[in-house]
């Protein structure tokens, strides 16, 4: 049986540890035997992003394809130019989105421009554990530069909104792209749009300096500080690969993914009702929005790929994840943070100052949380927290999610890292806090029980 190296967004790993120029050119050669003819491949700025993607590169040549690098662009970019280039049969990104600086990772894009299905990353999988020597000298492949990928997706992002709108309503907008891929799209998607934009992080620096790439409330004081000073109608931060966005307030306030997921699914349901997908970790707050406007949710386990690939199987309105990561079928079937600034300036033109938004909608309190937990023990620690409460109404769509009259509690491992989550959810915000704190003192002690 050939190892797992995919986890939930790709494979990723300690630069020159678990990511050496060795397992990336091995990992090529797998990827270039599952994929015919031309394959796309780009990166984000992190600083290893050369030495991963080259040696990936050699790989798939040495199976023979054409390799199409795309340079330094968002991971939905990329994503873009494999769905709308019939001869490309898939994608590889290098990138580790949200990590450190030290992590780097690959991820495979299929043919429609979607994450790849787990099916296909198996065979990958099954053709590294082969490690083929390659094709004869005279059957390797070769490589192109390719330009333009970058503006032909903000082209098309600006395509898929009311353009004229955003235009006409003369927005300023405060910026922070983590000094990540999106340091040239974002400012000329704003241009487009006729937004004035004010940039933070804004070059193309792979150790992230100005603050760590998770574009989580903590990270973002200077973001926070900065939209409520120019009194900008929102801020907006991207992750590394820019698949992400979170919005700031002009009063400052963080806006949560579950909060903008909410708002946009209900702006996507203006026209009639539909159906929104999103994972079993999301706020209720979007279920209630979804259902005030007659829609209907449908859960999933954690990950982009599952939701996009429930969306496209039941024909969803729209879709997406808590961390900011949402889903428009009408530009694509994968995260897309260019596509979600955009929405929510459309939003906010549409509907007004996005601070008068959240305030309409229903208050819920989430506390989330993490413990170290080693990816051997994780199946374990997960049987333990199920035996707690053998009796109590659970749902194990991904990890274990138990429902209570006060809110819910959800108990999941880590795809990409070796930590253990824990979210707890109540419209009462001691009672959310407390849960929380619970669950993470039972964790932690299976843990250590069980590292002696």
């Amino acid at each position: 049986m050939a190892p797992r190296l995919f986890g939930t967004n790709g494979v990723r790993g300690i630069v020159n540890e678990g990511i050496t120029a060795e397992f990336a050119l091995r990992l090529g050669k797998a990827i270039g035997r599952f994929m015919s003819g031309n394959v796309a491949i780009g990166s984000d700025t992190r600083t290893s992003a050369d030495m991963v993607k080259y040696a990936v590169a050699s790989g798939i040549m040495a199976s023979g394809q054409r390799v199409l690098d795309l340079g330094v662009l968002p991971t939905p970019a990329l994503q873009y130019f494999v769905k709308t280039h019939n001869r490309v049969s898939g994608g590889v990104m290098i990138t580790a989105s949200h990590n450190p600086p030290e992590f780097n990772g690959i991820k495979c894009v299929d043919s429609d421009g979607t994450e790849m299905h787990r099916s296909n990353e198996e065979r990958i999988e099954e053709n590294f554990a082969e490690d083929s020597p390659g094709v004869p000298w005279d059957a390797v492949g070769s490589y192109e530069k390719v330009s333009g990928a970058s503006e032909s997706y903000v082209n098309a992002i600006v395509s898929k909104v009311d353009a004229a709108k955003i235009r006409a309503a003369n927005l300023t907008v405060a910026l922070d792209v983590a000094n990540g891929a999106a340091y040239k799209t974002a400012p000329l998607l704003l241009k487009k749009l006729n937004v004035r934009a004010v940039t933070l992080n804004a070059n193309p620096q792979g150790e992230f300096p100005g603050h760590p790439s998770e574009p989580t409330e903590g990270n973002l004081s200077d973001l926070i500080r900065l939209t409520k000073s120019l009194k900008a109608d929102l801020g907006v931060a991207h992750d590394g690969d820019a698949d992400r966005a979170v919005f700031v307030t002009r009063k400052g306030e963080y806006v949560s993914g579950d909060k903008s997921l909410a708002l946009l699914a209900s702006y996507a349901l203006d026209d009639g009702p539909g159906t929104v997908v999103t994972p079993v970790s999301t706020s209720s707050v979007v279920e209630e929005v979804v259902r005030g406007k007659d829609g209907d949710v449908v859960y999933t386990a954690v990950g982009s790929p599952i939701v996009a690939r429930k969306m496209m199987e039941i024909g969803a309105a729209f879709g997406g994840e808590e961390n900011g990561g949402l889903i428009f079928p009408e530009m694509q079937y994968c995260r897309d943070a260019g596509m979600t600034l955009a929405k929510m300036l459309e939003f906010v033109a549409v509907k007004g100052p996005l601070h008068a938004q959240i305030e309409k909608l229903p208050v819920y309190y989430v506390e989330k949380a993490k413990i170290d937990c080693p990816d051997h023990l994780k199946d374990g620690l997960m049987e333990a927290m199920l035996a707690l409460e053998p009796d109590r109404e659970s749902d194990t769509t991904d990890g274990v999610k138990f429902i209570f009259k006060e809110g819910w509690v959800l108990m999941r491992p880590s795809g990409t890292e070796p930590i253990f989550r824990i979210y707890t959810e109540s419209k009462d915000k001691e009672w959310a806090v407390s849960k929380c704190a619970e669950y993470v003192e039972k964790a932690k002690a299976f843990v250590t029980q069980n590292s002696l």
